[in-house]
């Protein structure tokens, strides 16, 4: 990519149609941050110091009550972003970004108020590879069941299968609300399950913590589940993967901060998802459990209120790379799928991604940094091939190895762009004084989208560096709401 146009925006968008479907050459078009405090936080993606984890908030914490956002009210695009030139010939972006029909608020807002993005959803609630399961009657309970309540349980009786505890704050919900075993949950009141018919809301907001993806007792392999107050069904789902160099990160750090009060303020649920690291497991572990992680999720769709037709998976650095790795492959065998982890045949594909400085390709990460070095560490950059780099640890291996070659091609996302049959719309996100992931590997992935007709919506934000806390201050409004147009919410 030149310098000379580093800068610029690529923003043009495809008309809302294109978005979640073929359009062309059957290829619909579509990144997003970190907050302070989370990973990323200090910059290292990294070796040799902290990775990116810089200070996980809220822990274990679930959330209850009605969930506002820091900042201010989301700002609405203002009509859907229209197709037009592509990402290819290395244009990126300034923080001004626009879109034709309306412009993106960069200033800082975030979401607020609790309120919901242009028309709503109707009609029936989408299923995708039978995803959906008819719900309504009450489920039997598999084993003990501790239940606190405080109120009376309503008709029916509120079950749950074996080791299952829920805490309400209010009177519960009967009809049959059926988490898996090894679940935690917790409402802010009333109604311990929403309906999952189309038009209805769901009650008081609910955090199902912990539950296991891939059916195992191991914390690396769970997901949390969060669900707003008061949120027309069924729910968008934005699912959350954290960064940390791929041996690093939690979660819980994915539940706080303005990008996730704003999810959940637009009326979207939120999940977020740990994943085996590089001290538990080589790649491509990691990856696979992503993947089963959205396959559990789309498989209990009916159980949560979930819309199967407007998943997105959002992430940072490391967790970009899972972003980014589910809409590239969501509609392709890949091996990043193991039907041993739970739910084959389901689909893994999202309608939309948002990357904030993710790798991609990490074979030319090194002679990206080294043809466009950071301004604040023009010779001291993280150097990511040798064995004991992040990507080396997690492959096994130096990069330029011949023992590790054959990994680091699979684990090249851009390889899948071609063979994909359909592409969701990305949101892309990244500084040019990234000393940990360079700014050219989102450059490299809004080129290669565009070789196949999906126009990128690609952001290079001049002096914002790995980990950056403006991230969440000034991209999250913009990006959510091109995410609204995706999800037409």
């Amino acid at each position: 990519m030149s310098t000379d146009n580093k800068y610029t925006s690529i923003l043009t968008l495809f008309l809302a149609p294109c978005f979640l479907f073929a359009c062309g050459n059957g290829r619909s078009g579509g990144a997003d941050g970190a907050a302070a405090g989370r990973g990323g936080s200090g910059g290292s993606l990294a070796t040799g110091g902290s990775v990116e984890t810089g200070g996980m908030t809220n822990v274990g914490g679930q959330r209850t009550g009605g969930e506002t956002a820091a900042g201010g009210s989301a700002v609405s695009s203002g009509g859907q972003p229209t197709g037009g030139a592509s990402a290819s010939g290395g244009s990126t972006a300034t923080i001004a970004t626009t879109t034709t029909g309306g412009s993106l608020n960069s200033g800082g807002e975030t979401s607020g108020g609790g309120t919901t993005d242009g028309s709503t959803s109707s009609g029936g609630s989408r299923s995708e590879s039978g995803a959906d399961a008819a719900v309504g009657g009450s489920t039997r309970s598999g084993g003990s069941v501790d239940v606190a309540t405080s109120g009376s349980a309503g008709s029916g009786g509120l079950r749950f299968d074996g080791g299952v505890d829920a805490a309400s704050g209010g009177s519960s919900s009967g009809g049959g609300s059926h988490p898996d075993a090894g679940v935690d949950r917790a409402t802010a009141g009333s109604d311990a399950n929403p309906s999952t018919a189309a038009g209805g809301k769901t009650g008081a907001a609910q955090t199902i913590k912990n539950a296991n993806y891939a059916g195992t007792s191991s914390a690396s392999q769970t997901l949390d589940l969060l669900l707003p107050a008061n949120a027309l069904l069924p729910l968008p789902l934005v699912v959350r993967m954290h960064g940390g160099g791929f041996s690093s990160g939690d979660k819980a750090g994915e539940e706080t901060g303005p990008a996730a009060n704003a999810i959940l303020a637009k009326g979207y649920a939120l999940a977020s998802v740990n994943y085996r690291l590089s001290g538990q497991a080589l790649f491509p572990a990691g990856v696979q459990d992503v993947k089963a992680a959205m396959r559990w999720l789309r498989a209990h769709a009916a159980e949560y209120g979930l819309d199967t037709d407007r998943f997105a998976s959002w992430g940072e650095s490391a967790g970009g790379y899972m972003a980014v790795m589910l809409g590239v492959t969501g509609d392709q065998t890949t091996v990043f799928d193991d039907d041993s982890l739970g739910n084959p045949g389901v689909s893994s594909a999202v309608a939309a991604v948002v990357d904030w400085y993710g790798p991609v390709d990490l074979a030319t990460m090194d002679s990206q940094q080294t043809a466009h070095p950071p301004a604040s560490c023009p010779t001291n950059w993280l150097q990511h091939t040798p064995a004991n780099s992040p990507e080396g640890t997690w492959l096994g291996g130096a990069l330029n190895t011949p023992a590790v070659s054959a990994k680091l091609s699979q684990a090249n996302l851009i390889s899948y762009i071609a063979t994909a049959k359909t592409l969701p719309f990305f949101i892309i996100a990244q500084g040019d004084d990234d000393c940990q992931v360079p700014y050219g590997q989102s450059q490299e992935l809004a080129d290669a989208l565009a070789k196949v007709g999906n126009t990128a919506n690609l952001t290079i934000i001049p002096g914002y560096s790995h980990g950056d806390s403006r991230f969440e201050t000034t991209q999250s409004a913009p990006d959510l709401a091109l995410l609204a147009t995706v999800f037409g919410r």
